[in-house]
């Protein structure tokens, strides 16, 4: 009869992997569950890393319009209101004009450009900047008689002028306003020019507060946007 020695059992069969009679080995299928109920799913970190990127790169794109515009309206251009009738019929009261602040850097200021530039220590009006039209340059001297322009002694002929007496570059007999007449002859210093607005006999320019330096000069009107149906390009 075969027997089983006191304090011994039959040698267990051995098992593979190292699982023991159907239990489950460290690492296995429970465990990978507990994994997947803690673990993150790359799957749903994809759209979140996507949210991330799109806001950083139009926040990129904001900054940059804000600071291209901002050169723009430095250095290149910039859009100015029409507040008083002094360029009239030229420009009317309300109007939008564009000034290419660029321009003059590449060449010369003309006779006959309609400029902005900044408010001259004489003039009395609480205006930042001032529209005119450049009469006459550098080194020439101006006068007017019979309620024209002389430059150098010669008539200078003005087609931007409105006919009518609002072209009269002078005082009008009996105008109590003596800043629309010119004292006599000017001679115009170097880097200096001298501005008048078209409507002559409601304009404080020049013939008020001198010639302008060139320094003052912000840049050229190259345009009316605003309103439409006064759109003009100069």
């Amino acid at each position: 009869m075969s027997g089983v020695a006191p304090g011994s059992a039959p040698p267990p069969r051995p098992v593979p992997d190292g699982t023991q009679g159907g239990g489950v080995p460290p690492g296995g299928i429970a465990g990978g569950a507990a994994d997947q109920a803690t673990g993150s799913d790359p799957a749903a970190s994809r759209p979140r890393g996507r949210a991330r990127r799109w806001l950083v790169e139009w926040a990129v794109i904001a900054v940059l319009v804000v600071l291209g515009t901002i050169g723009l309206r430095m250095f290149v251009i910039q859009t100015f209101y029409i507040p008083s009738g002094s360029m009239l019929p030229t420009l009317q009261i309300g109007d939008r004009i564009i000034v290419d602040k660029v321009s003059y850097h590449l060449h010369s200021i003309q006779r006959g450009d309609i400029v902005v530039f900044k408010r001259p220590p004489l003039e009395p009006q609480d205006f930042t900047d001032l529209v005119k039209r450049v009469v006459g340059l550098p080194g020439e001297t101006i006068s007017t008689s019979g309620g024209q322009v002389y430059i150098d002694g010669r008539l200078l002929s003005e087609p931007w002028l409105p006919k009518g007496p609002q072209s009269y570059t002078t005082a009008i007999p009996g105008d109590p306003h003596p800043q629309f007449d010119m004292p006599g002859p000017v001679k115009i210093p170097p880097g200096e020019y001298f501005v008048m607005g078209d409507n002559r006999t409601d304009s404080q320019d020049s013939r008020w507060f001198g010639p302008i330096p060139r320094s003052l000069i912000v840049g050229k009107v190259v345009a009316i946007v605003w309103p439409l149906s006064q759109f003009r390009i100069f």
